[in-house]
């Protein structure tokens, strides 16, 4: 035991909406029965990774006595929820988080395709797709061909699932609505801790939408890896205005 800085959150103020348990890269906080709570001190480093993303100001830091923090334990933590495939404990996981394998069943060597009602079939193979949602010690991620879209562009593409989505991880994300610097570190955490085999970002045409490109750059840059990445942009009719092979 030393005294040291550590999470402290305020379950009164707490909504249960998250955000921190995808912000914690040491996987110490989880949602149990509707709170975020830290499961254990010794995965807590006490950096406030977290503080900036609970809406509801519920989370603080504060220096008092407590267990060290142990990288090693965090690390066989990590590679128990990776190996269950839940971003935290399951049971107690808000629906919108779960971490599911959307694969159809496979017969034999083919994969049994089964229609949807359109007539069309879905290439989605996982849940969530939200990049503030997902962990980036997902299953779906590891060693993935990660695709990273903008929200608009599968409205605006009515053959994005065959063209695009097949054989790939997606993740989803508004550069212009949501918090850039947000993104950029968590696509960092998911380039240092997944290894995807390459990264493809989609996004439309309209000038704003382009941010998700810089925060592909950001991140490639935050995780201290030099990859290339391809940009694809899309107009507001669905077609491809242009395929750039880009190095980060």
């Amino acid at each position: 035991m030393s005294v040291r800085n550590i999470v402290k959150i305020d379950e009164s103020k707490c909504n249960g909406c998250g955000l921190c348990v995808t912000a914690c890269a040491e996987g110490a906080i989880q949602i149990i029965n509707g709170k975020a709570r830290l499961v254990s001190e010794t995965y807590c480093d006490g950096l406030g990774a977290c503080l900036g993303h609970c809406p509801q100001g519920a989370i603080t830091i504060e220096r008092r006595e407590s267990a060290e923090f142990d990288e090693d334990a965090v690390k066989d933590h990590l590679a128990r929820q990776q190996k269950a495939g839940v971003p935290v404990a399951e049971g107690f996981v808000c629906p919108g988080m779960r971490q599911q394998s959307l694969r159809k069943p496979v017969v034999g060597d083919a994969v049994a395709v089964v229609p949807a009602v359109s007539g069309t079939t879905s290439e989605l193979t996982h849940w969530p797709v939200q990049l503030k949602l997902i962990s980036p010690v997902a299953k779906c991620l590891q060693g993935a061909e990660l695709l990273l879209v903008a929200d608009c562009v599968p409205f605006a593409m009515g053959d994005f699932h065959a063209r695009f989505l097949k054989d790939r991880s997606v993740v989803v994300g508004c550069p212009k609505l949501d918090d850039s610097e947000y993104y950029a570190q968590k696509l960092a955490d998911i380039l240092i801790t997944a290894r995807p085999r390459s990264v493809t970002v989609v996004h439309m045409e309209v000038p704003c939408c382009s941010g998700l490109t810089r925060i592909v750059q950001k991140a490639i840059a935050q995780s201290g890896t030099s990859m290339d990445y391809h940009d694809i942009t899309i107009s507001l009719r669905g077609e491809i205005l242009r395929t750039e092979n880009l190095r980060g």
